[in-house]
């Protein structure tokens, strides 16, 4: 299992939403190239960043804050606003390590199918949820596609990773949903990393070992409620 420190940029800011209200914001560090250095130092070998601007733009928007965090030399998963085969190219010729399409997944499956054989292992899809129902445009727009409809258009191209993110738990504090998160890890092929919820180190223990692939951190790790360090002790693979 590997561990994803967050850093989630608006207006050039690390910031953190609650259930992904962009009205319940939080910044926790104005310079993302200093937040990635910490993390670095802790240990960890990947960093998971969200533009969350350009989530709503439908283009990159925070570039420079980006640039500042690959500075840092650490492997980078990035998604918010990433739609065409032009920006994917871009970004990965910058040194990214895996792009994320999210709402393109929901709109356009074949742009993700072209670009995950175009570029083999380095696609991952982005599976929002709310209420079990794929969310897009930045979490502003719900759709009536089930989580595990989506994710299975894409087994058998060569994507990556699936990053699940239960909405309703993103930046509470309450738990990671484990039943969700297992049960999509254990019907599908691809790799599946949690995201949304993490406490503390507890929510670390009980997806260690399971079908899990992965686990993002953010808010508990910026409120001091869980040390990455910690967190890194029970990481598998990089």
């Amino acid at each position: 299992m590997i561990i994803y420190p967050a850093i989630d940029l608006k207006d050039g800011q690390c910031v953190r939403l609650r259930h992904g209200d962009f009205d319940q914001l939080t910044v926790y560090n104005s310079n993302p190239g200093d937040q990635a250095d910490q993390f670095a130092k802790a240990g960890t070998k990947w960093i998971h960043c969200v533009d969350l601007d350009g989530a709503v733009a439908g283009k990159p928007v925070n570039t420079d804050a980006v640039k500042s965090i690959l500075a840092s030399g650490m492997k980078l998963q990035l998604g918010g606003g990433i739609r065409d085969m032009n920006m994917i190219s871009q970004w990965l010729e910058q040194g990214v390590e895996r792009v994320i399409l999210g709402t393109i997944a929901l709109k356009n499956p074949a742009l993700v199918i072209e670009a995950a054989k175009a570029f083999p292992g380095q696609i991952a899809v982005g599976a929002d949820a709310k209420d079990g129902m794929i969310a897009a445009e930045g979490w502003l727009e719900t759709s009536h596609i089930p989580v595990l409809d989506l994710v299975r258009r894409f087994e058998d191209c060569g994507v990556a990773a699936v990053i699940f993110t239960d909405i309703s738990r993103d930046g509470a504090l309450e738990g990671v949903n484990d039943e969700a998160t297992l049960a999509l890890a254990d019907a599908v092929s691809i790799p599946v990393i949690a995201s949304g919820g993490v406490a503390d180190i507890t929510d670390i223990k009980r997806l260690s070992g399971t079908s899990v692939h992965g686990v993002i951190i953010g808010r508990a790790i910026y409120d001091g409620r869980l040390r990455l360090e910690d967190a890194i002790t029970y990481q598998t693979g990089v």
